[in-house]
């Protein structure tokens, strides 16, 4: 009869691990009160109130489940082990292994939730690209990655939302700045930002010359509660345009679009996809708080780090991957060196799992 203790134990110390990064026991308080909150009368007095305890309560109630579900299914296959070997039951042993190999997978997927321990790693992601150098090769670049990042999302059960896209010259985008809703949609898509690089044959050169082409993206959480950030009326620039439909099926073609300039910082926000100018000048303040907010938070890492000596790494306009389709086909990351010879499959179905996975461990191992 084969013996399973060991693999049992192992499990048991991940199941351990799992109670901690989850926040099981301070869940199980959390549940309690927003269940009480959640049963008032009256909470659907307030809509937006409402939406945010009935959603953060599947959210902690769904974490805690799931712990104590995987506790159960260990506790089981502990038992089976048991009473097969005081049995000398043989027959049970490939059950036993089935039970505690679907375990282990189980754990392996459910870890990478101890690779979000920033902050913001919950919140929805505001995502911003720019094409860079190349042309209307760059703003092609920037629609592809656009593109490759809905498929990611949608992959992913998470939902994309278009708030505003510029039109390229010839073809492609010049910006477009879109949201990604869902729990770990900032976690996973700030290993992101950064320049990206295509290499490729290009398909608006006659000659169909070899072009490299970079785009950006740049990623904020989208925050709910913007802390001290207190916005002054007089220091926005507020203009509405008439929408020209740019990035054809990318946003609703409005007369109603907005973009607002905080003149202090000169960061500009815009939006043009919903329906009104109320509404997008709400989306784009709602913005707007967010990357002050960033703004911050990265002003005062730079002076904690110009205090204790530390480097910031790579600064946030550092090429981060190169996407290759000629001579050869290779996409790598330059920071953990992961890398795939499918580019296809990266750009064109948002395959970017495992590239995301590899900096979140890269960045916690450095």
């Amino acid at each position: 009869m084969k013996d399973f203790a060991d693999d049992i134990a192992a499990l048991r110390a991940r199941l351990d691990e799992a109670r901690q990064y989850l926040r099981v026991d301070a869940g199980r308080d959390r549940v309690r009160e927003l269940e009480a909150v959640a049963s008032a009368p009256d909470l659907w007095d307030d809509t937006d109130r409402a939406r945010q305890v009935t959603t953060e309560l599947s959210t902690v109630k769904g974490d805690v489940d799931l712990w104590e579900a995987l506790a159960s299914r260990l506790d089981d296959a502990a038992v089976l082990d048991e009473l097969a070997r005081e049995e000398s039951d043989e027959s049970q042993e490939d059950e036993i292994a089935t039970a505690l190999e679907s375990l282990a997978t189980r754990f392996a997927e459910l870890e990478l939730r101890a690779l979000f321990s920033g902050e913001w790693d919950e919140h929805d992601a505001i995502c911003e690209v720019h094409a860079g150098e190349g042309g209307t090769d760059a703003q092609d670049w920037a629609e592809m990655l656009v593109r490759m990042y809905r498929r990611w999302a949608e992959k992913h059960g998470m939902d994309v939302e278009i708030d505003e896209a510029s039109a390229g010259s010839e073809a492609g985008l010049q910006s477009a700045t879109f949201i990604i809703k869902g729990r770990y949609a900032y976690g996973w898509m700030r290993s992101e930002q950064g320049v990206h690089r295509l290499v490729r044959m290009s398909p608006f050169d006659s000659a169909h010359r070899r072009q490299t082409s970079f785009a950006s993206i740049d990623v904020t959480p989208l925050i709910d509660d913007p802390g001290d950030v207190v916005i002054d009326d007089k220091d926005l620039r507020i203009d509405t345009y008439r929408s020209s439909g740019a990035g054809g099926q990318h946003v609703n073609v409005t007369d109603s679009a907005v973009r607002i300039t905080h003149l202090p910082t000169g960061v500009v926000v815009s939006c043009q996809n919903e329906r009104s100018q109320t509404q997008n000048k709400n989306r784009a303040m709602q913005v707007l708080v967010a990357k002050l907010a960033e703004l911050q938070r990265e002003e005062h890492k730079a002076e904690l780090q110009s205090i204790s000596g530390t480097s910031a790494g790579a600064a946030m306009g550092n090429q981060i991957r190169s996407y290759v389709m000629a001579p050869y086909q290779l996409v790598k990351d330059l920071r953990t060196n992961h890398e795939t010879g499918n580019v296809e499959q990266v750009i064109e179905n948002g395959d970017l799992d495992d590239f995301m996975e590899a900096f979140l461990r890269w960045e916690r191992a450095s």
